[in-house]
């Protein structure tokens, strides 16, 4: 019974936490909904003028596609590197895949605005400035971190002798990667996937330094309609933005759930 009200007590504790973390993001869902031309809460009713704006405006709409394309252009490089380095350490097993390892995740321990400094002298000299290349380059650096966590987790449960019994069978390496140790990853690979297009898509400070005045992603037209005019379409935004990721995220946990259900059933 006491162990019964410790837990209870726990899981009250737990749901104060998060309350208390995530309710004052989802206030910007009835200020979305105002009558009014300035940020605040509906007086008079309800009125969806701010997310008819946010879909008809060119600018909102050219920045939702340059999100877009940035987004998944660097999540595809970071997945893809980040797969291969995660299975090239895992492979070896020795202090220097560690040590690489650790490398890997060096931008996540890195503040975002020394990166974006240092990052910056380098484009210049590359030319690189003020294009979406650019931008793509550097938020696949800043992706790749998780995807090398994701896939390094899963290949912790991963038997070693499955590749070798891939190999003794006459497979290839690109046939064994492709077969038999991907398909074993997966999970951990679109769980970083998933990681990697969410940071992409919200990040801002790579954004203003890289972009310049060239590139206008979402959080960047947030952050210009902030210090210029506080137009209620930027609570739009950032619900959509909300609701974008929250999507994303639940179609993760229901494809990692339907896996493992499969999984269940075939064993």
């Amino acid at each position: 019974m006491h162990t019964l009200k410790r837990s209870g007590a726990t899981l009250a504790l737990a749901w104060m936490v998060l309350s208390f973390l995530l309710l004052p993001a989802f206030v910007v869902f009835p200020v979305s909904l105002t009558t009014t031309r300035y940020l605040s809460l509906p007086r008079d009713g309800v009125s969806f003028q701010h997310w008819r704006t946010l879909f008809t405006d060119p600018a909102w709409m050219s920045g939702i596609w340059e999100s877009l394309v940035i987004a998944t252009v660097s999540t595809a490089i970071a997945v893809a590197a980040g797969t291969l380095c995660a299975i090239g350490c895992w492979r070896l097993g020795t202090r220097v895949a560690e040590q690489v390892r650790a490398a890997m995740i060096l931008p996540l321990m890195v503040p975002t605005i020394v990166y974006a400094l240092g990052i910056y002298r380098l484009y210049v000299e590359l030319d690189l400035v003020g294009t979406m290349l650019g931008v793509i380059l550097a938020h696949a650096v800043t992706g790749l971190p998780y995807v090398v966590l994701t896939v390094t987790a899963s290949l912790s449960n991963l038997d070693p002798a499955l590749e070798k019994a891939a190999r003794s069978l006459g497979a290839n390496v690109p046939q064994t990667l492709a077969r038999v140790i991907v398909p074993n990853v997966l999970p951990g690979v679109l769980s970083g996937a998933i990681f990697a297009f969410i940071h992409s898509w919200d990040e801002l400070v790579i954004v203003i330094f890289i972009g310049g005045r060239a590139l206008f992603t979402l959080p960047r037209l947030m952050w210009d309609g902030i210090n210029e005019n506080l137009d209620p379409a930027i609570a739009a935004v950032a619900s959509a933005l909300i609701l974008f990721t929250l999507v994303v995220l639940l179609v993760e946990l229901g494809l990692r759930a339907r896996r493992e259900r499969r999984d269940g059933g075939a064993a």
